[in-house]
């Protein structure tokens, strides 16, 4: 056994007591002894069977997982068990992180849901088609949250093992070998960690200690306990957390769910904390380690250094850029897309990234956000993207964007954030225009909970004129079912000319060093008054679109009326029917064209 003793955090307790075993073997019963700080150690005796299962009884309760425990292999609700992080022998000891060391921003990004990547639902299936991500170009793997949650499947939000890996996709065990695999082949690992609740269901970490806080509520209730009593504990817990993925795991960067739910009134907050720990182990570890917030705050203050006052995240996502390209491509404007159908957003979120930078937003019905310098603040510290798991799951019907637009628009929507000055992100399937859904599923154990969570969906979406028997159960096996990916869509037509289109534009992403400049403020957004049109400039390319159904000249900026030919067509989505005019470019309804002008 690595470690000979096992700790466990309960300072309100009076007596702890654990269950341990042999994997397999007679359960027995020892009291723990206390320790300073309101700590609980059990000592193992000579040569003790490894692995252990094990699990506490805080003052005669009933027996609980380990808070930190490390491995789930019988659901959250069950028993604890060792696991040895050491024992991996790492193939990946050259690795210098993404990009042959330069980082993950301004790399591609690839969101994937272990789950429903494949019908196996499992890591070591996922293995299988990282090569498919090599060909699209991709840079980084952005995994979504595999602490343990109940149940077979489910998103991962509502994980409440924040140590453990969900057994289903394989256990931390196999976590390791995607990593490993992932670094073997050039990817970068990008973990989608959940620190500001815990699910409903097995849920016990208020039965250690003060992990909650009623000083702060969040739409979950009371929330974590970052600055109340007893939150040095718990604040060691969320960052410890985060290490452990990026020194035992390899993971090189961490995608952080909706930061702005942690409260914390602290002279230093947890994310600062966090940055300045994550900074000195990726000097110790000699490789960078990135730090992404999914923040509603529009603030760059969250990508501002910590020695400046910030933050100190890596980067943000930024959901104004997929809201923009959402509006203007899906003709949507209720709700939160109502502000973002208007005139000149898309010019304005492509180079400035908030269009409620500090302007009022109707729909949260006050000024929001803060201003981007674009001196201070480069694109790559912003994550753009036309799709992400929750905008399309969080549908009615999970549909993808790609059910409502025609090919031609999608394939303007991927080239404007695809060769954006941001870090792009693709969604799985996206890149083939996937016919499958990827809609909400649930698989909790006990019925009123399976009831509420059913129930509460089709009450959101009616209120929206959605007819409630038409949503989806989360519950229903068949649900997840038909989110999984239909991998063998790449064998058709239309699927793999979308493919193609989002490998090429990747490729002169890459090669093209004007596409690598991340200053904002060498963005150039021009758009037509009548919203048919819109071009891109970044140093000599220009990004040429046709929002219209029919055939339209546009001027290309930088080609001189009178001159024909003088700029190069790099790209085209419909070559058949994109032609040089004097002084511009001609496209096909729904066209773009990436053009190098002298």
């Amino acid at each position: 056994m690595p470690d000979k003793e096992i700790r466990v955090w309960a300072p309100r307790a009076k007596r702890v007591d654990i269950d341990v075993s042999p994997v397999g073997g007679v359960v027995t019963t020892s009291p723990m002894d206390p320790a300073p700080g309101g700590w609980w150690v059990w000592r193992a005796g000579q040569d003790p069977a490894y692995p252990l299962d094990y699990a506490f009884r805080v003052d005669g309760s009933a027996p609980r997982p380990d808070p930190r425990s490390p491995w789930q292999p019988r659901g959250v609700h069950g028993s604890s068990r060792t696991f040895d992080t050491a024992l991996r022998v790492w193939g990946d000891v050259q690795w210098r992180g993404p990009r042959r060391g330069r980082g993950a921003l301004g790399g591609v990004f690839y969101e994937l849901h272990i789950g429903t990547f494949t019908p196996e639902g499992t890591f070591d299936a996922a293995i299988t088609r990282l090569d498919h991500l090599i060909a699209l170009g991709v840079d980084v793997v952005e995994v979504m949250p595999v602490a343990a949650f109940p149940g077979r499947w489910g998103w991962g939000y509502d994980g409440v093992d924040l140590y453990a890996v969900h057994d289903p996709y394989g256990g931390p065990a196999s976590l390791q070998r995607f990593v490993d695999a992932c670094h073997n082949r050039g990817l970068g690992v990008c973990l989608d960690v959940v620190y500001n609740h815990l699910g409903p269901s097995g849920n016990y970490l208020s039965e250690f200690g003060p992990y909650f806080t009623e000083a702060h509520h969040t739409p979950w209730g009371a929330a974590v306990n970052l600055d109340d009593t007893g939150s040095d504990v718990v604040r060691r817990f969320i960052v410890d957390n985060a290490l452990r993925w990026f020194r035992d795991f390899h993971v090189d960067a961490l995608r952080l769910d909706a930061v702005h739910e942690l409260r914390d009134d602290s002279r230093r907050h947890l994310l600062a904390q966090l940055a300045d720990e994550t900074d000195a182990l990726a000097k110790r570890l000699g490789r960078p380690l990135t730090l992404i917030a999914e923040s509603d705050l529009n603030d760059p203050t969250m990508v501002t250094p910590t020695e400046e006052g910030g933050m100190g995240m890596s980067a943000q996502w930024a959901d104004d850029v997929h809201h923009a390209l959402h509006a203007a491509l899906t003709g949507e404007s209720e709700s939160y897309y109502a502000d973002f159908a208007k005139r000149g957003v898309i010019a304005k979120t492509m180079s400035e990234v908030f269009l409620h930078d500090g302007r009022w937003s109707s729909f949260r019905g006050t000024d929001w956000g803060a201003p981007v310098d674009p001196e201070v603040h480069p694109g790559r510290q912003f994550v753009g993207y036309l799709q992400t798991h929750d905008q399309v799951g969080n549908r009615a019907l999970g549909d993808r964007i790609s059910e409502s637009i025609t090919a031609g628009q999608q394939a303007i929507g991927s080239a404007l954030y695809l060769l954006s000055a941001f870090t792009p992100m693709i969604f799985m399937g996206e890149e083939w225009a996937a016919s499958t859904p990827w809609q909400f599923f649930t698989d909790f154990e006990e019925p009123e909970l399976a009831e509420a969570v059913r129930e509460g969906r089709r009450k959101e979406f009616s209120g929206h004129g959605w007819d409630g028997v038409d949503v989806p159960d989360p519950q229903d096996a068949a649900t997840r079912d038909r989110s999984v990916l239909a991998w063998a869509e790449l064998g058709d037509a239309d699927h793999a000319r979308m493919l193609e289109w989002y490998a090429a534009l990747i490729v002169e992403r890459r090669r093209d060093p004007e596409l690598t400049d991340d200053r904002l403020d060498r963005v150039e957004v021009v758009s037509d008054p009548d919203g048919e049109w819109i071009t891109v400039s970044r140093g000599r390319i220009r990004l040429v679109c046709n929002g219209s159904e029919h055939p339209l000249e546009v001027p290309v900026p930088g080609v001189d009326e009178g001159s024909d030919g003088t700029a190069e067509i790099v790209l085209a989505w419909d070559p058949s029917t994109t032609r040089q005019t004097p002084g511009g470019v001609e496209l096909g309804g729904h066209g773009v064209a990436v053009l190098r002008v002298p």
